[in-house]
């Protein structure tokens, strides 16, 4: 058995790497140093963690992750000295380059691939642990809901006792999950008004946990989030703890509701739009109220947020602007189609397709996406990534004329081609996947629009 260099040199080295990768502009250094540091030392991030004195806390989700971590590090930034791996880079690389990074933090707040989760669950012995939602995503990777639900049933069973786990009861899955763990917070959406008329087709989660019967759902919200019960009595959505009523959602602009804790309620003003960012909200609330966030502490820090880089984007182009918003599966595509529809559905739309391995190499999903609500009034689509020719048919089938489709593959000519069709003092909405997302930001950065993702994400 080969002798463990000293962490202290292990650190150091994985530093130095980090920071020539920035010098060279090959990109944050939010990956590298991490793996450098499992080669050294396979133990290094169970050490690292067990050095921050408060402890550390996990969020992992299929749609909303990013967000939903964000949007806790606002409300807990105040209270903690944190290390939070803001930039988004969520395998156990990622949470080990932040831990390398982590100075004099006192609390970890970290985003976790749904994947990771088991094994950084393990490894990091959280105080508390949120789980956002499960939706179908990148097939070829992770297998179906089933079989990632029941690795994190698993996990959350293996979990100290006295950490803390908050989830979403909307979810029938993660409520399964969450009800077998003694203690569990459930949080979830209460309001039928906004509420869709029916079950999407698309919805993944559609039958009871316990015998296989189709749930009825007396209000469905996000794909198969919603309040549902088994016909047979089951299985039904639990008690929630933690929830939102009252949703306002004012098209693109804000979203607000009341939030409601066994301490009290609080009315919160999201500067972002969408039922969706409601339910990040929702979640990171559960979460930092777990870690000790008082509820005034975290209405406020919920309020002062923003945005997650390239999650719900405006970036100004001279006297134009850019609004980017990411899409990666069916359930988080809709609600995106949702949101546009609600503040006015766009003339003008670039959506790039990619099938790199963080994309998922299926890209079957996106006929399951509704893009149809866009159609009535969208005159151009320009069809970028390296599968634009099937997102392109994606819309032909859809209803779209020939003539109102531009293929284009290349990002930086859709870009392009988007903005010359964009009036002066308008809005070019541009829907990636998650590689074009990245895509657009390296290029946004290399025309010095905006600052690398990196820094931007600080």
């Amino acid at each position: 058995m080969r002798p463990r260099p000293p962490l202290a040199l292990e650190i150091a080295a994985a530093r130095g790497i980090a920071a020539l990768s920035r010098r060279l502009g090959a990109g944050g250094g939010t990956t590298i140093p991490g793996r450098l540091l499992a080669d050294l030392d396979r133990d290094a991030i169970d050490r690292l963690a067990a050095r921050l004195p408060t402890g550390s806390a996990i969020v992992s989700a299929t749609n909303g992750k990013t967000t939903t971590t964000a949007m806790a590090a606002e409300i807990l930034r105040p209270l903690h000295r944190l290390a939070h791996n803001a930039a988004g880079a969520n395998l156990v690389s990622g949470v080990a380059s932040t831990l390398l990074t982590a100075g004099d933090a006192d609390l970890g707040l970290f985003e976790v691939d749904e994947a990771a989760l088991p094994e950084l669950m393990r490894r990091l012995r959280p105080r508390a642990v949120c789980l956002g939602n499960l939706f179908r995503d990148q097939l070829d990777r992770y297998g179906e809901l089933e079989l990632v639900a029941e690795r994190w049933r698993e996990a959350v069973a293996a979990l100290p006792a006295e950490t803390q786990l908050v989830y979403d009861a909307d979810d029938p899955q993660l409520a399964a999950v969450g009800e077998a763990r003694a203690g569990g917070v459930a949080f979830g959406l209460d309001d039928p008004r906004v509420a869709r008329p029916s079950l999407q087709h698309a919805a993944d989660s559609k039958y009871c946990v316990r015998c296989g019967a189709p749930y009825t759902y007396a209000a469905a919200y996000v794909g198969h989030l919603g309040d549902y019960h088994c016909p047979r009595g089951d299985h039904a959505r639990p008690p929630l703890e933690v929830a939102a009523r009252e949703v306002s959602l004012q098209g693109l602009e804000r979203a607000s509701f009341r939030l409601d804790t066994p301490e009290g309620s609080r009315r919160v003003e999201l500067a972002l739009p969408g039922l969706y960012n409601v339910y990040n909200a929702l979640a990171a609330a559960a979460l930092t109220r777990a870690l000790g966030a008082e509820l005034d502490e975290i209405a406020e820090g919920l309020e002062r947020f923003s945005a997650a880089f390239g999650r719900f984007e405006r970036i100004a182009v001279g006297g134009k602007r850019i609004l980017l918003l990411l899409i990666k599966n069916p359930a988080g595509a809709n609600e995106a189609v949702r949101t546009l529809v609600d503040g006015g559905a766009p003339q003008l739309l670039v959506v790039a397709l990619n099938d790199e391995i963080a994309d998922g190499r299926d890209i079957s999903w996106i006929w399951d996406v509704d893009f149809e609500p866009l159609l009535p009034s969208l005159r151009t689509l320009v069809a970028s990534g390296g599968r634009a020719a099937e997102l392109a048919l994606r819309f032909r089938y859809g209803g779209l004329d020939d003539d109102a489709i531009e293929l284009e593959p290349d990002l930086a000519r859709a870009l392009d081609r988007g903005l010359e069709l964009t009036p002066e003092g308008g809005e070019l909405v541009l829907l990636p996947t998650y590689t074009a997302m990245l895509g657009l930001q390296r290029l946004l950065a290399s025309r010095g629009l905006a600052k690398p993702y990196w820094e931007r994400s600080r």
